[in-house]
């Protein structure tokens, strides 16, 4: 409708979100449910999207931002990033900007100017600023065209990235009953979903959960050796020079793997909660801003971070849960090219996760909900079956095989470990039974295999009667046996770390039941594609576009151009244009700046503010 405020659009009808979609972002279609959300939510109503990571939730808020009357205010956690999320928009012409305790107060009442002015298409608020009388006031002062909750899942209690300032934003409604809001979150569970609804009384909103698969990133899981030597090998192998982020759980382990890639000539940087505010930002700038950065970091980094061409993602811990780590894999490969998501976790990773829920502060409940999540992720680490179809059915999602995770590539073969398995439960229930002694899987697995440690001798266990009963295995073969029963809970670990038998030990000792194990593969190096990453994966919008080598030496010089123009303006070189887009236009050799026009990715803003150089970089190459 008609609005005293200017504003790019006064008049809606169908065709001007496309219109939108393709003069101001430069893409000729939407993906997925984005044509309907962003009509439901022109109309005014109210939504919930559940669409992962690179999905394109952004356009799903902006597009109405710039269609209805008013400024459309986002609410998002995350301060460190508000400055790109609006530079990137300003690439492209919108007229954006944010309040947040970073800014001066001259800074401050300027953007405040704006607003009233109806100058702002979008204005970007933290949570906690949102609850404050003051900034209340300055919405009540302008029309707002919506509220975009973003990173709604840091309302549940039950997520793995609570934020107790997000409870405040149930009383939106309350204060402006007649602006439409629309929650966003990459991933979540059926419970975690249910949990925003409720808590943001959005319980009669439209939902909109979109296909969680994305079929370029690549899941491989391998067992623990000498891990961060698989992690080099892993990176040099297939990643070198890419940008990736390593996660662990431990600030110890963050700074010790990021100075051992640091002395094999891996450019990375480590990032936890335990560096200073400063520290961290300019890490965080860099990572944005510069071609081929590894961060090695806790999983407080990362969460928006919107550089689309992470082209890996590492776990050299194994994560809590399959929310948080599907959440954090989803930041590899956001442009839709080939990536992969690597993760090496072994029999210690097992012990300590136990051991951390018997020690963790909540009650018989919450302990029992960690439990529960980390039995989920240890089902997706030994499963047998495609990775991907288990991490969906997760989410409550179905699909076939991938073709593309390391379970359907090489298949794992299983074995009978029923007489395994008794072995090693037999042991433990002697030591506990009849030694009345607690020990770790290690004394366990040196008894089977008839060592004789000092510890042995000393506690007279050359004495037991499984004293070497085991030296069919090896001792890395022991330890997976010992870390899949854990996975399976016919064994478990007291809170001193040592292992007891379960309720489901005693059927497998009784031979009731039987365990079918699986081998540990054989890691195999997987073929490069010119895509950057292993194997030949399918981007997320059909095939990656496949260059001949002249038009490779000519992306490549493109990617050159980029990087000098980004560091001229001052900003991350993907606000400038994506990898995909590069490529695209490698293949096309556009002559003129107006055979850009329907290159993906690139705008009227865009068009007008580089074409002249892109061209000149296609017609000297």
């Amino acid at each position: 409708g008609d609005c005293a405020y200017p504003h790019w659009v006064t008049v809606i009808d169908e065709s001007s979100a496309l219109q939108t979609l393709s003069t101001v972002f430069g893409y000729d279609q939407f993906r997925g449910d984005q044509a309907a959300i962003i009509d439901h939510v022109v109309g005014g109503g109210d939504a919930l999207v559940l669409m992962p990571t690179g999905g394109g939730k952004s356009l799903c808020y902006q597009i109405p931002a710039l269609l209805r009357p008013g400024t459309g205010i986002v609410v998002s956690p995350l301060i460190a990033l508000m400055q790109d999320q609006v530079d990137a928009l300003a690439a492209v012409g919108v007229r954006a900007a944010f309040l947040n305790s970073s800014q001066s107060g001259a800074a401050q009442a300027d953007v405040a100017n704006r607003y009233r002015a109806g100058e702002l298409d979008l204005l970007y608020v933290a949570p906690e600023r949102l609850s404050v009388p003051s900034t209340q006031d300055l919405l009540d002062s302008a029309p707002i065209a919506l509220f975009a909750i973003d990173e709604a899942h840091c309302v549940s209690q039950w997520g793995h990235d609570f934020r107790p300032d997000y409870l405040t934003l149930a009383h939106l409604v309350d204060r402006w009953p007649d602006v439409p809001r629309i929650a966003l979150t990459a991933t979540a569970t059926h419970e975690t979903h249910q949990e925003i609804l409720a808590r943001l009384k959005l319980t009669d909103s439209r939902q909109f959960v979109a296909d969680f698969d994305r079929p370029n990133i690549q899941y491989r899981i391998e067992p623990k050796n000498a891990v961060r030597q698989q992690l080099l090998s892993f990176i040099r192998r297939e990643h070198a020079g890419d940008a990736g982020i390593v996660y662990g759980l431990s600030r110890r382990t963050v700074e010790e793997t990021a100075t051992f890639l640091q002395r094999n000539d891996i450019n990375a940087l480590p990032y936890h909660a335990g560096m200073d505010a400063q520290t961290r930002r300019a890490t965080q700038e860099r990572f944005l801003r510069e071609d081929g950065l590894v961060i090695v970091a806790t999983i407080a980094f990362g969460m928006g971070i919107d550089k689309p061409d992470v082209r890996f993602v590492a776990h050299v811990d194994l994560p809590k849960s399959v929310e948080g780590y599907y959440q954090e894999t989803g930041r590899a490969g956001r442009d839709g090219l080939a990536s992969t998501a690597w993760l090496a976790y072994g029999l210690a990773d097992v012990v300590m996760q136990r051991q951390l829920i018997d020690k963790s502060d909540g009650d018989l409940d919450y302990r029992r909900r960690l439990g529960q999540n980390l039995d989920a992720m240890l089902a997706l680490c030994e499963m047998v079956e495609c990775r991907r179809v288990g991490l969906l059915k997760y989410f409550g999602q179905t699909s076939s095989a991938c073709g593309n995770c390391d379970t359907c590539l090489h298949p794992p073969e299983t074995w009978d470990g029923t007489v395994a398995a008794q072995k090693l439960l037999s042991t433990v229930y002697r030591l506990r039974h009849e030694r009345r002694q607690g020990f770790g899987a290690g004394q366990s697995i040196d008894i089977l295999l008839g060592k004789s440690t000092p510890k042995v001798e000393s506690n007279r266990h050359q004495e037991l009667s499984t004293f070497g009963i085991g030296t069919e295995l090896t001792e890395a073969q022991w330890r997976t046996v010992a870390r899949q029963l854990l996975a399976r809970d016919l064994l478990a670990v007291d809170q001193h770390g040592a292992l007891v038998l379960t309720e489901g030990s005693s059927a497998v000792l009784r031979g009731d039941v039987s365990v079918q194990l699986r081998h540990d593969p054989v890691v195999v190096k997987p073929a490069k594609s010119k895509s950057g990453g292993a194997g030949a994966r399918k981007a997320r919008d059909g095939d990656v576009i496949d260059l001949t080598d002249a038009d490779e030496a000519l992306y490549e010089q493109l990617r050159e151009w980029r990087r000098a123009r980004a560091k001229q303006d001052g900003m991350p070189a993907y606000v400038i244009f994506h990898d995909a887009t590069l490529r695209e236009i490698a293949r096309r050799r556009p002559a003129t700046e107006d055979d850009l026009i329907g290159v993906s990715g690139v705008g009227d803003k865009k068009r007008a503010n580089y074409g002249a150089d892109v061209v000149n970089v296609v017609a000297n190459n």
